[in-house]
């Protein structure tokens, strides 16, 4: 006997009609057919299974604050950072929980189940600090967060940063993070490179570090991180997030850099809609889109995974806590459109995020966790085609969420009644 059985589904590495039986918080058993019965049962009807979504790089201290104190005018990543410099000081413990928690539903309903979100500690005051580390103890029973002990404003740039930053690690930040290329000079980013490296390695804590988020090809603080990361011994356990500069290195750099990166073990995290939006700025045309080296990092070996970023704040007045806008937006502007390209960049939404965050139990395998999506989609291609509905999220095999199937009704002489839009893939495939 089964709690829960979900029949018919499909799987993401091309299975079908498979029937996933979970017990208690685990699945128990993944077979073509289970002949057994369940308290529960979901009808799949072909459609794909998944495990969640996976978000590595997020802000969810800024999420929803879209319009305070005002707008983002010209929409630039400088204009963003003012935005969030003016507004930081006025910022309450109760709205930062509000806010992160109706993220957090929103999350949910997107079969969202886990956060790495960074968190500003440039305010003395660390309300951030406080704000998000009661979020992370109340939606444990169905997220799992990540924090990341952001300086925002640079670890040496920012006076009380260096203090702020051990202090936040002291009260229950899980990882140190740090922002080199903001710092006043190119020294000074190196230098704080190693310094949090060094405060990782003697706490015993994982890296994510904003990178070379510039369209300036001599930004190379991504060299020094991995550099860092072996003398370190952090080798697996450092994230390198954005990483744009490499849009714009010459090609002989980065056929040195990517080895070093592949060598110390770098997980990558570009962030596909805000990089996008926010680099290039300066250029008229050609017009740089800032976009990391997705492809070529994948084909190295590197962890590659995106995050959403931001979600109407300052910085992106866009979002919708959708990882597969993500991936969707990642397809065109990497230029990754081939059958194989499609299934690594929804690995990078899931699989790779969850590698990337340290994951214990995730997957689809008997003895996971029972935490998995179905959408109205038979596969991933299709799924980043068409952003679907989804039909059911469940955490430890509880339904936490339901969507009802979208379906368009047509009055048409002589049509159908109901458009499914999964229903209008053609015979060979996405």
């Amino acid at each position: 006997m089964f709690d829960l059985i979900i029949r018919n589904a499909n799987l993401p590495d091309g299975r079908t009609g498979f029937d996933i039986g979970i017990r208690g918080e685990r699945i128990a058993e993944v077979a073509a057919k289970i002949e057994a019965s369940a308290k529960a049962e979901i009808d799949a009807s072909g459609r794909l299974a998944t495990p969640p979504f996976v978000d590595p790089h997020f802000h969810m201290d800024a999420t929803l604050s879209l319009g305070l104190p005002r707008m983002n005018r010209s929409g630039t990543l400088l204009e963003g950072i003012a935005l969030w410099g003016e507004l930081r000081p006025t910022l309450m413990r109760e709205a930062l929980v509000e806010r992160a928690l109706r993220y957090c539903d929103l999350a949910v309903s997107q079969g969202l189940l886990a956060i790495r979100s960074h968190v500003d500690i440039s305010d003395p005051r660390l309300v951030t600090v406080e704000a998000l580390l009661e979020v992370r103890e109340r939606i444990a029973p169905y997220i799992d967060l990540q924090l990341v002990a952001f300086p925002q404003d640079g670890y040496y740039r920012s006076p009380g940063a260096v203090d702020a930053l051990n202090r936040a690690l002291d009260m229950g930040v899980d990882i140190v993070g740090g922002i080199p290329h903001f710092e006043r000079t190119m020294s000074d980013g190196a230098a704080s490179v190693e310094a949090l490296c060094r405060i990782a390695a003697e706490r015993g804590l994982p890296v994510d570090m904003h990178c070379d988020e510039t369209d300036d090809p001599i930004s190379r603080h991504i060299e020094t991180l991995a550099a860092q990361t072996i003398r370190f011994g952090l080798k697996g356990r450092v994230a390198g997030s954005h990483l744009t500069s490499m849009h714009s290195m010459d090609n002989y750099y980065v056929s040195k850099l990517i080895p070093l990166m592949t060598e110390a073990e770098i997980n990558v995290i570009p962030n596909p809609l805000i990089n996008i939006m926010l680099q290039g700025r300066h250029d008229t045309y050609p017009k740089r889109r800032g976009l990391t080296r997705v492809r070529e990092l994948m084909e190295a070996g590197l962890n590659v995974s995106f995050g959403h970023d931001c979600v109407m704040d300052p910085w992106y007045s866009m979002g919708s806590g959708d990882m597969l806008e993500v991936g969707h937006m990642a397809i065109h502007v990497a230029q990754m459109a081939g059958i194989d390209d499609k299934r690594k960049i929804f690995d990078a939404l899931t699989v790779n995020s969850a590698k990337t965050m340290g994951l214990e139990g995730y997957g689809l395998d008997k003895g996971c966790n029972a935490d998995l999506v179905i959408l109205q989609a038979r596969d991933p291609l299709e799924a980043l085609r068409l952003k679907p509905n989804r039909l059911a999220v469940i955490r430890r095999g509880k339904v936490i969420a339901r969507t009802p199937p979208r379906v368009s009704a047509l009055h048409l002489e002589g049509r159908p009644s109901a458009v499914d839009a999964a229903d209008y893939a053609p015979a060979f495939g996405n």
